[in-house]
């Protein structure tokens, strides 16, 4: 089967790729059916689905467990985890050969961008930039509304993320454009809006 098409959201922690993500598979964008795939959300719902989720084993789990609790990243010999929790996304949603995905937490580094191109094809990618200060603040506030259930939002642990944003994430924006794939730039403020950048790409085309 073909890999689906997808636009890859990226941008630090608190930029707002889940309230985007969300926003974009309510709208639809270029007349397309979109559906968000929202990994860190998904690796949440795999570790509370129990002992045996769906296309995961029990080592899996442990490596899911160990992501979350350490702000840590998939390395290339555990894509399969990435791939078990796609799939069971993909049925949830009903996935068809022409929907959209509006990829989020995923691709974060460039081994898992080689392996994630079996199953999708990155088309675009929308970056969010703000500063470390903006994201902290963004993150206070829960502007996005999406942060009231996160455990994981100490001040060293979104300094780690920042971190690891910095020195592995960032350098897929040079990955993907050295592959002529369509770079979005996006600006984003304190009190940034995901109907703002939707409009924003929309206008864009």
């Amino acid at each position: 089967m073909r890999p689906y098409d997808a636009t890859l959201v990226l941008g630090p922690t608190g930029s707002g790729k889940t309230p985007l993500g969300d926003y974009i598979a309510t709208r639809g964008l270029c007349g397309r059916r979109c559906v968000h795939f929202d990994f860190g959300e998904n690796l949440r719902t795999a570790r509370a689905y129990g002992a045996h989720p769906p296309h995961l084993e029990s080592a899996d789990i442990d490596t899911v467990a160990r992501v979350l609790d350490e702000g840590a990243l998939l390395e290339d010999h555990q894509f399969r985890v990435a791939l078990g929790i796609f799939h069971l996304f993909a049925k949830r949603a009903a996935l068809a050969a022409d929907d959209l995905v509006i990829l989020n937490g995923i691709p974060r580094h460039a081994g898992q961008a080689v392996d994630i191109a079996t199953i999708l094809r990155v088309s675009r990618i929308v970056v969010l930039r703000c500063t470390p200060d903006v994201v902290r603040e963004r993150i206070r506030l829960n502007t996005g509304g999406d942060r009231a259930e996160r455990a994981d939002d100490s001040a060293p642990a979104i300094q780690r993320k920042l971190e690891i944003f910095d020195s592995r994430t960032q350098p897929l924006i040079a990955y993907y454009r050295d592959r002529d794939v369509e770079i979005h730039p996006v600006d984003v403020g304190v009190d940034t809006q995901p109907l703002e950048i939707y409009e924003n790409l929309v206008t864009a085309g």
